[in-house]
């Protein structure tokens, strides 16, 4: 297999789509996306609904597997391996690159077993009662929840439900987040946690958020894809990346007419 590892100024890229083309059915819900995701960088999806964001965001785990029509073009790399390949493992991938979704989604377990449960399964061997802890104060919610260990995790906050999840998938040690619109069913002072949590969380992890609140993307990214729709020629619309670049040029001098009146919220 040719290894495809790029470097984004001098980053090493995580990451790689090459040609990818998106099917539902006969349905081409992404078109021709090349993209490359960095390591220890967050990188924001944005665009309007339809536009295929969460779709590629599920690509990079497979979890679109779970979906009977669906069917995937081209090539996606996680360093030098295509995840899509016949002899790659989806649970594995999993493992290796976490999901957060957009609602909060504890097991109905115990705060110490939403953490503990994946990583068991997963064959984790080590000092248990050390890693929940760790998981926990990376997710910035130990002090919270440091004497109700053994209370269900739907107890908690809609905000503490959401690190909890977050605590949940860094305790599998992966080494890729994704996080889809991590933020939108919180309040803000749990947006501004969350938000926070993503920046320290960079240090250690590669992130890949997609999320709707454009000022949200310039605040917690350093590599913003702007994606846009157009109408298919088997009907419906799909989606394909428009522009990629620093978060700080997408949002003060974007190169296509397309992101700047998306920013600028004349459509989305």
């Amino acid at each position: 297999m040719n290894t495809i590892i790029s470097t984004i100024n001098g980053t090493e890229s995580v990451l790689h789509t090459e040609n990818l083309n998106i099917y539902y059915g006969k349905f081409l819900a992404l078109q021709n996306v090349w993209l490359d995701i960095p390591k220890n960088r967050v990188t924001a999806f944005i665009g309007p609904s339809g536009c295929g964001k969460t779709t590629l965001l599920r690509c990079y785990n497979r979890l679109n597997d779970l979906i009977d029509s669906f069917r995937a073009e081209g090539k996606v790399y996680f360093y030098d391996k295509n995840i899509y390949a016949p002899n790659v493992d989806p649970v594995e991938v999993r493992r290796r690159i976490g999901m957060v979704f957009q609602r909060p989604n504890p097991f109905p377990k115990s705060i110490y077993e939403n953490i503990a449960f994946g990583a068991r399964i997963n064959g984790y061997r080590g000092d248990m009662n050390e890693l929940v802890e760790r998981s926990l104060r990376q997710a910035a919610l130990w002090d919270e929840v440091k004497d109700k260990l053994r209370q269900n995790g739907l107890s908690l906050s809609g905000g503490q439900q959401q690190r909890l999840c977050i605590a949940r998938a860094i305790a599998v040690q992966p080494e890729v987040i994704l996080m889809d619109e991590p933020c939108s069913a919180l309040d803000p002072i749990s947006t501004a946690r969350v938000e926070e949590l993503i920046h320290e969380l960079k240090e250690q992890y590669t992130i890949v958020i997609v999320t709707h609140n454009m000022h949200q993307a310039s605040r917690v990214s350093d590599k913003t894809a702007f994606f846009n729709v157009k109408a298919s020629e088997t009907g419906g619309r799909t989606g394909y990346l428009v522009e990629y670049n620093s978060t700080e040029m997408i949002f003060s001098n974007p190169q296509q007419e397309d992101t700047k009146a998306y920013i600028s919220g004349k459509f989305g």
